[in-house]
């Protein structure tokens, strides 16, 4: 049986976050800031974990829905390190091991190729996306 630890604090600093950058206050925009927070909590990459076919999908998201934020991603950051990056800057907390990203050693862990896509699956109506691996490359 697999424990869910709750990570309510965690969740309400990312909707805050995404509210505080969303283009307008409606019900629609904060009910998308709250999915886009809940599927930080995930274990794939965003855009994996909100059901999007590809990471330009999540980018043009949040380019039309949480411009500021968008803007402040200017190394195109895999959006759940930048958010997190964000709430650690916002707390003073140093996360980082090198002040500058492209000093540091993890730069291709944060900035890197993301190497799974999901494709959609037609073949059964659902209109879900199912995960595709990509071949892994056999070790020398």
């Amino acid at each position: 049986m697999k424990t869910t630890i709750v990570r309510t604090d965690e969740f309400d600093d990312l909707v805050e976050l995404l509210s505080n950058h969303a283009i307008d206050q409606s019900a629609e925009v904060q009910l998308l800031g709250r999915i886009i927070a809940h599927a930080c909590l995930g274990e794939n990459h965003l855009w994996q974990d909100l059901g999007l076919p590809e990471r330009q999908a999540l980018n043009h998201l949040m380019r039309d829905f949480f411009p500021t934020l968008h803007a402040l991603n200017t190394g195109n950051m895999r959006w759940k390190k930048f958010f997190y990056r964000q709430l650690c800057e916002k707390e003073q907390v140093l996360i980082c091991k090198s002040p500058s990203c492209g000093d540091c050693c993890d730069y291709a862990a944060c900035f890197g190729p993301e190497e799974e896509a999901v494709s959609p699956s037609y073949a059964n109506g659902s209109g879900q996306f199912d995960r595709v691996r990509q071949p892994a490359t056999a070790a020398p």
